[in-house]
């Protein structure tokens, strides 16, 4: 049975730092990419980054790029997404997705490409 379970969200103020992890069975990083959603009240789930760990191929959306790092470690089953330099508009319930295969290179993945879904962890940014 496949399962991811999302981690180490919480409130921090602007400028902060948290990291979120995504322990995950039932698969494993050579067959699957793994991406880090989020959505905000009222908003879409947007894509934040993604990484297919087997060929380091990673993807960060543009509002994220240079502030967020995208990692996984195989022995540990898990994947984690280090965020820096918060901002109020990075709050949002965040969530980890496993996609079969690679990312293709030519921008992001599409929602519908991920077969499995975590719960989500909540991130708060106080300004």
């Amino acid at each position: 049975e496949v399962q991811l379970a999302e981690s180490g969200g919480g409130l921090v103020q602007a400028g902060g730092s948290l990291r979120l992890s995504c322990a995950v069975s039932g698969f494993t990083f050579d067959d699957y990419s793994i991406g880090w959603w989020r959505q905000a009240p009222g908003k879409e789930r947007e894509v934040v980054s993604c990484l297919t760990s087997r060929i380091g191929r990673t993807y960060y959306a543009d509002s994220v790029k240079g502030r967020f790092t995208i990692s996984s470690d195989n022995a540990k089953n898990t994947a984690y997404l280090q965020m820096n330099s918060l901002k109020p508009e990075d709050t949002a319930v965040y969530y980890c997705a496993a996609m079969r295969g690679m990312l293709s290179g030519y921008g992001p993945p599409s929602f519908y490409e991920f077969d499995y879904w975590g719960q989500g962890t909540q991130v708060t940014v106080s300004s």
